[in-house]
């Protein structure tokens, strides 16, 4: 594996955010808008709750934005890093150029990190200045949930990819729809106890729902739930394998049947 080819995009994509400050806007933007909207509402909700409640809905329903916010920047990283070159027809290029796929990949995986850290960051930093919702303050608990988010972010990402490259750039409506689609069943902002039994079943094999439930017990009853985060941590490792194979594999179909070339074409 070549670092230098990694780093090429790691760089390509900073340069293309320095150039554009709309997707330097995008990447703050709309967390910071749900952080306004939803701020405004917990604080509304705390105000006609009973001062004897004892769940902190500031911390609970904003600190769970924060997160779920991290999780969708990266997948959204990955799947639009590689979207940008589809819409810009430079798809050719990328694997015309001297570069494995599995540095793409981790290039990819990289630049969702940093992405998604720059954008956790300034979300965490508008928290605290509007809200003192200070989200390490339970401690160090959430660094494993915040890994496994990461990591699940990636998956969801390449599997998208992979879909869109077997199927055309119409599946491209994917990057966006399924974490809206997943995000109801992922116990984000209420307990997964909340859906009817046979949602519960398939949101089991969400990690989403097991990083959430495990981080809103670090928050609500202050205990660190270690059998949330082996399930996550055992689906992700799978999911995680899975997306980067089916991706690897869609790509592979792609040059040997010559049909990348659809994928500026359709």
């Amino acid at each position: 594996m070549n670092h230098l080819h990694v780093l090429g995009i790691l760089l390509r994509n900073f340069y293309l955010l320095r150039r554009s400050p709309y997707r330097a806007f995008s990447l703050f933007y709309w967390a910071t808008v749900e952080l306004f909207l939803w701020g405004f509402i917990t604080i509304w909700l705390k105000s006609i709750t009973s001062p004897d409640y004892k769940i902190n809905l500031v911390v609970t329903l904003i600190g769970a934005l924060i997160f779920w916010d991290l999780f969708f920047r990266v997948q959204q990283v990955v799947t639009v890093a590689f979207l940008e070159d589809v819409w810009s027809r430079n798809i050719l290029n990328v694997f015309v150029a001297p570069v494995r796929l599995w540095e793409l990949i981790l290039g990819f995986a990289l630049l969702s990190l940093l992405f998604g850290t720059m954008s956790f960051g300034f979300v965490a930093l508008v928290a605290f200045l509007l809200y003192t919702l200070d989200i390490w303050a339970v401690g160090w608990y959430f660094i494993p949930f915040v890994i496994n988010l990461f990591v699940f972010g990636c998956a969801l990402g390449f599997a998208i990819l992979g879909l869109t490259v077997r199927f055309g750039p119409s599946f491209e409506i994917l990057a966006w729809s399924i974490p809206v689609l997943v995000q109801p069943l992922s116990a984000v902002f209420y307990p997964v106890d909340i859906l009817p039994s046979v949602l519960q079943r398939i949101a089991f094999f969400l990690p989403t729902m097991h990083l959430f439930e495990g981080m809103r017990a670090v928050l609500i009853e202050d205990t660190f739930s270690s059998e949330h985060l082996l399930w996550a941590t055992v689906m992700n490792v799978v999911y995680l394998v899975a997306g980067i194979l089916y991706f690897y594999r869609g790509i592979r179909i792609a040059r040997r049947r010559g049909s990348l070339g659809r994928l500026v074409t359709d």
